[in-house]
C-alpha cells in the first residue's frame, strides 16, 4: 500500500448551476472514476459548513469574493456554500463515491476555513488524514478535485510539507482562477515541490 488518488471536493456546489460554480467541473468526472482503479487507495474530501460560517459574505454583510483578515490570516468570503445537508453539499451524482476509502469533512468548524484535506487554515489544526496515509503505509498522493488553485493547491503543498509524494493531475482538475490565484498556486506548488503533470 503506498499509492492513494485523493478527489478534492467533486461536489454539486462547485459544479455548473452551484452557488460558487467552478467553470467546466463537472467535465472532470468521467476521467477521475476511471482513475480510481489504479490506486491503492482513494480518498475523498467534502466541504462541509454549517449556515452562517464565518468565510461566508453574507455573515459579514460584505460582498462576495471580497477579502478580510481573520485571527488565522486573511480570508476570502465566498458565497454560501456546501452547506451540511444540502444538495449541493452533496457529490456530484456521476461520481464514483463507492469506490472510496475514506471520506474526509473539512470546514465544519463555523470560526476557520478549512481549503486543505490536511490542516484547517490556521495550518496547525489537522483534519487527521496525515495520521490515516501513515497507518496505511501511503507515501504517494495524486490530487484531482476542484478547485485547482483553492483546496487542490492548498491539499498538496500541505501534503509535499509532511513528506509526501505529490502529483497533481492538472487535466482532472479545475480552478476558480480569482485575481491570479491559478498562476500563483501553479508556482507555489511547483515551489513546494509537487508535480504538475
Amino acid at each position: 500500500m503506498t499509492h492513494s488518488l485523493l478527489v478534492i471536493d467533486v461536489q454539486n456546489d462547485f459544479c455548473p448551476k452551484g452557488t460558487l460554480a467552478v467553470t467546466n467541473g463537472d467535465e472532470i468526472v468521467k476521467g477521475i472514476n476511471a482513475l480510481m482503479p489504479d490506486f491503492d487507495a482513494v480518498i475523498l474530501t467534502q466541504d462541509w459548513h454549517p449556515a452562517g460560517h464565518s468565510s461566508f459574505a453574507t455573515s459579514h454583510d460584505a460582498d462576495p469574493m471580497s477579502v478580510i483578515q481573520m485571527p488565522y490570516g486573511a480570508q476570502v468570503l465566498w458565497p454560501d456554500h456546501c452547506i451540511i445537508g444540502t444538495s449541493g453539499a452533496q457529490f456530484h451524482q456521476d461520481l464514483n463515491v463507492d469506490h472510496a476509502d475514506m471520506l474526509i469533512r473539512k470546514g465544519y468548524n463555523a470560526k476557520i476555513d478549512s481549503y486543505s484535506a490536511f490542516f484547517e487554515n490556521d495550518h496547525q489544526t489537522p483534519t487527521g488524514l496525515e495520521g490515516y496515509l501513515r497507518t496505511r503505509g501511503i507515501d504517494t498522493l495524486t490530487l484531482v478535485g476542484l478547485a485547482t488553485d483553492f483546496c487542490v493547491n492548498y491539499s498538496a503543498v500541505d501534503a509535499a510539507n509532511l513528506g509526501f509524494d505529490v502529483t497533481v493531475r492538472m487535466d482532472l482538475c479545475r480552478a476558480i482562477d480569482f485575481d491570479g490565484s491559478l498562476a500563483a498556486a501553479v508556482e507555489g506548488m511547483k515551489n513546494a515541490g509537487v508535480t504538475i503533470a
